[in-house]
């Protein structure tokens, strides 16, 4: 059993999740990367305890999250056994299906068979009889949505789940998701999408959301926006400024692709660098600040390798505020750069 830290609570700022009673740390722990078999179970222990201990209660999961699918999931749920088991009412766990899972016709997607199927696998891996959130990972234009919110809703009224929320919904399709959840009697709590200084979709007007932006659609239903990638996938790190290091993410090709590098874009971090520095904060320090900047952005979703890269990430909330000269100087270079993954699949649906 882990003797957690007393001094945990109070260690990092809560945000109401819009007009619910969910409260979030202002930084999450998002088990995307770093969590699968290929990296050491210790350290991925002495991760998830000591994010505990400065107090981050909410741990980000999905059902593939790995790799391989699953692994995440199974490693969280051995620490939920075990060194966590006394503090399972502090932490707010939350899972998705929607993305690839497993073959067959109904391994992904938004169909009642696949979400409520995967939500049972992750409660087994989880070792618990809820999770605290589900999610619908991604919009499925194949499935109504009458169908998918009414597995959401299922899952809550089960028990299965306490809250219920979308990932990646566009903000017509959130428009739209509102509609059938307020016919369903279902309150979408949460929206989780990419937002970055270099992602910056979920500001963009959307005409058919009457003219609102993602963020405008999520604050006006009284949804909190839970943030992910505001690293930029790691180009808000600094660490491509001086090329492609071996076994980054660019190098082996999975969430940062090297045709992402273009010399305008790593021209926008190298500046964007500059103002942090000026700032007394690194670059990535700076990101997170920005990301936390507009009041509708309930938490940021951080990953970490080490205890020593979270903990130097936590250290943004030292100096969150900016002056309307900084936020005029990194306007200048926080610009969409083309790096959203997920726009074709989801967003932009």
């Amino acid at each position: 059993m882990h003797l957690a830290d007393p001094q945990r609570h109070g260690s990092l700022p809560l945000r109401r999740a819009g007009r619910s009673g969910l409260d979030l740390p202002a930084v999450s722990l998002g088990l995307w990367q770093n969590f699968g078999t290929r990296d050491p179970v210790a350290r991925q222990r002495e991760i998830v305890l000591h994010a505990f201990d400065r107090g981050i209660t909410h741990l980000d999961l999905a059902n593939n999250y790995g790799p391989p699918p699953g692994a995440a999931e199974e490693g969280v749920g051995r620490l939920l056994a075990r060194e966590l088991a006394p503090y399972r009412h502090e932490l707010v766990i939350s899972t998705k299906a929607g993305y690839d899972m497993w073959p067959g016709p109904y391994g992904s997607g938004g169909s009642r068979k696949h979400l409520l199927a995967s939500l049972d696998q992750s409660l087994g891996r989880l070792g618990l009889d809820h999770v605290d959130v589900v999610y619908s990972h991604r919009y499925d234009p194949t499935t109504p949505l009458e169908e998918t919110l009414g597995a959401l809703r299922t899952a809550v009224d089960s028990g299965r789940a306490l809250h219920a929320g979308i990932s990646s919904y566009s903000a017509r399709r959130t428009v739209q998701a509102l509609a059938v959840a307020a016919d369903l009697g279902l309150p979408l709590t949460l929206h989780q999408p990419s937002y970055s200084m270099l992602n910056r979709w979920i500001e963009r007007p959307d005409a058919d959301a009457g003219g609102r932006s993602l963020l405008d659609v999520v604050d006006d239903a009284g949804m909190g926006a839970v943030v992910f990638s505001p690293l930029a996938q790691g180009m808000l790190t600094g660490k491509y400024l001086d090329g492609v290091p071996a076994g980054s993410r660019a190098a082996v090709g999975t969430s940062l692709r090297r045709e992402f590098l273009t010399a305008e874009n790593l021209g926008h971090v190298r500046a964007l660098a500059g103002i942090a520095a000026q700032r007394g904060q690194s670059l990535a320090q700076m990101a997170i600040a920005w990301a936390l900047r507009d009041r509708r952005v309930t938490s940021v979703l951080l990953g970490a390798s080490s205890v020593a890269q979270l903990d130097e990430n936590l250290a943004a909330l030292d100096r969150a505020g900016f002056d309307d000269d900084e936020l005029a100087a990194i306007e200048t270079h926080a610009v969409d750069a083309g790096i959203n993954i997920w726009a074709a699949r989801s967003s932009d649906l």
